[in-house]
């Protein structure tokens, strides 16, 4: 099993970190591995909405669909694949560390299938170096360039 949680602490507040995160439209703008999102249920996010992403992870393509399965606005967002070459759970929550800091956690979660399953550890560490760098990368957007 690969269970994957990284956090970022944020200065900005938690209602800009939550809304610009939560938005999928916004994913491949901060996450590195992903080249495109496309909505397959209609605007705008909630609970059953679905995305179709195109990534590239460990030198692979993937085309995945996610399904909103939790989504408490500015507290916890909840994705799982509804179809894909790996079944997968991401989580996204959010809260005030202090005023105007919001800490952000990102956690993946699943169980790789045959080839998958024999470089879990390795994928596991990769994941966490990714998601590690794409957390910076929404640090960033968010504190310099006031979306």
């Amino acid at each position: 099993m690969v269970d994957v949680r990284t956090e970022i602490s944020i200065e900005r507040p938690i209602d800009v970190v939550a809304h610009y995160a939560a938005d999928p439209d916004h994913a491949p703008l901060w996450y590195d591995n992903i080249n495109s999102v496309g909505w397959v249920t209609e605007k705008p996010l909630q609970i059953g909405s679905k995305m179709a992403f195109i990534a590239y992870f460990l030198g692979r393509k993937l085309e995945y669909v996610y399904e909103v399965t939790e989504y408490v606005p500015g507290k916890k967002l909840v994705m799982r694949t509804a179809n894909g070459p790996f079944p997968m759970e991401t989580t996204y929550t959010w809260y005030t560390e202090k005023e105007g800091v919001t800490k952000m956690t990102l956690r993946n979660k699943g169980v790789p299938a045959g080839f998958s399953k024999i470089v879990t550890p390795f994928m596991s560490f990769r994941m966490k170096k990714a998601n590690k760098k794409d957390l910076l990368k929404i640090k960033q957007i968010l504190e310099n360039e006031r979306p």
